[in-house]
């Protein structure tokens, strides 16, 4: 067929059998016409960039076919009658989901217990402080033998460590009591006594890891009783229970504007390798509120004490404070446990509550002596 029977209107019953070298699967371009039909027509003009061969137009008549396989052995799609679901429907997007609600901030611990707790406890120090100050010795004795028993159980628990009980305990309460009667004399050396003790005791059992277990217990006799012993000593001045009452109270104060303003508004860890709990709103939480407190009890409970006094006062117990709660957890962390003990609950155990009393002591009874003289 040559470029001049192109374009020719088909005549009735000029169909015939379609070219048997076309392309099987192809759309026939159009029935053939006889020489006498091309004669007639005029010659097809032959535009620039149109290729000889009628493959674009075939391709234009294919992409003009609304439906049907472009080649025979492509399946049809039926399409789905009005209501009907089609066999294989496209993936809808997922629907948005709705926000989780903001989960409250948790305390961690039972806060009813914790209060009811921390009420008895204020109750027990208060008449014993005010009634009879030997009373008051004996419960920080007894506080004192109890936290000693939960730091060496869970020494000799987690690392294996025996640090002898018996003579940490007595030597512990001969502290207390030697602190009270003597003074930092007495205090230093029953210490000694208690040290030497010991190194003794430990000498029963074989000698392996001999070393390791004195040391832990000279280092519980010091941290446990020997701090202690400057809450006797501030009993034994005259005004001794209001001065015992000022380092308690502060120090509460303290831990509970630590607790208070970092829970609420605490974002920057203050210590995340140590105690992950702690933030730096916490600490000028303690240090704002203590300072409050020591001005007050400087003002109305020490005798001859001023408000400026107060606010040096609180300053350095809020962060001599922050610093025996993160020596505590320190070692909590080294041993892999939460609480040293059991006994409070919502609380943990007595070293749970000594963290911070125990080295505030001996700075509250300093600057007192400073401030107002050893009464």
């Amino acid at each position: 067929m040559n470029e001049s029977s192109w374009g020719a209107p088909p005549q009735a019953g000029d169909w015939g059998p379609p070219d048997q070298g076309a392309v099987q699967g192809a759309v026939p371009a159009g029935p053939p016409y006889d020489a006498h039909h091309a004669q007639q027509t005029r010659p097809m003009p032959i535009v620039p960039g149109t290729p000889e061969h009628g493959g674009d137009q075939e391709t234009d008549r294919r992409a003009a076919r609304p439906s049907g396989p472009l080649f025979r052995d492509e399946p049809t799609r039926a399409r789905p009658h009005p209501g009907e679901m089609p066999q294989n429907p496209e993936p809808m997007p997922d629907a948005p989901q709705p926000a989780p609600p903001p989960q409250k901030k948790s305390a961690g611990r039972d806060l009813r217990a914790a209060i009811g707790v921390g009420a008895g406890l204020c109750a027990l120090v208060a008449v014993s402080l005010f009634v009879v100050k030997a009373v008051f010795v004996g419960v920080v004795a007894v506080a004192i033998v109890v936290g000693l028993r939960e730091l060496t159980k869970r020494l000799e628990e987690r690392k294996g460590i025996k640090a002898p009980f018996v003579p940490l305990a007595v030597g512990g309460a001969a502290m207390i009591v030697a602190g009270y009667v003597w003074g930092s004399d007495g205090a230093w050396i029953a210490m000694a006594l208690t040290a030497l003790a010991v190194l003794v005791a430990r000498m029963a059992q074989p000698p392996e890891n001999y070393l390791r277990d004195v040391t832990a217990g000279v280092f519980a006799a010091f941290y446990v009783p020997f701090l202690a012993t400057f809450v006797s000593m501030m009993l034994a001045a005259d005004d001794g229970p209001w001065r015992v009452l000022t380092f308690i109270v502060i120090t509460v104060v303290a831990d509970t504007g630590a607790y208070a303003i970092g829970w609420r508004f605490g974002t920057h860890k203050l210590a995340p390798r140590i105690s992950p709990g702690k933030t730096r709103e916490g600490l000028l939480g303690a240090v704002a509120f203590a300072m409050v407190a020591g001005t007050l009890c400087m003002q109305f409970l020490i005798d001859d004490g001023t408000w400026w006094q107060g606010l040096l006062l609180g300053l350095a117990v809020s962060v001599s404070a922050t610093l025996g709660d993160l020596g505590e957890s320190m070692i909590k962390r080294d041993l892999g446990i939460k609480d040293m003990g059991t006994l409070l609950p919502g609380h943990g155990g007595i070293m749970d509550r000594l963290d911070s009393l125990l080295p505030t002591a001996p700075v509250v009874w300093l600057l007192l002596v400073v401030f107002v003289g050893s009464g």
